[in-house]
């Protein structure tokens, strides 16, 4: 028995149709052709994805619905270092100027968002991360 044999090639089709994420449409188009005879050594060069990629993908469509298959699992991360508490009294800071908290400045920076949650809450960020935080927040609000 091959790959995908239980799967049905008409499902796949009418799920394809339905998607509007691009990684969930690649995984169903790997899916078809592959039903249609399409080596996975050949699908892992049209996709550029490694064949062990290939073969994940062709076991989750075989093993859940197809619905589940072509989702992202959840993936934990890392936990914020700020606890939700310190997040929104950081937010509040970052709509007043830098001089009211004894920064220069009249606008926030990473650099010194860098150093404020440093002094504040004790907690080191790299100016990179400092750079997101600030442009996440900044958005949000």
């Amino acid at each position: 028995m091959n790959k995908l044999d239980e799967v049905d090639a008409a499902a796949l089709r009418r799920t394809l149709d339905e998607v509007t994420e691009a990684k969930a449409a690649k995984r169903l188009m790997v899916g078809l052709a592959y039903k249609q005879g399409v080596r996975v050594e050949t699908l892992a060069e049209w996709y550029g994805i490694p064949r062990s990629t290939v073969y994940s993908w062709l076991d989750r469509l075989e093993e859940r619905p197809i619905d589940e298959a072509i989702a992202d699992e959840q993936r934990p991360g890392r936990p914020p270092k700020l606890a939700p508490g310190q997040r929104a009294d950081l937010e509040r800071t970052l709509r007043r100027a830098p001089g009211a908290f004894g920064f220069e400045g009249s606008s926030w920076t990473p650099a010194l968002l860098q150093k404020y949650v440093g002094q504040r809450f004790g907690v080191e960020y790299s100016l990179g991360h400092a750079r997101r935080l600030l442009r996440e927040i900044t958005n949000d609000g």
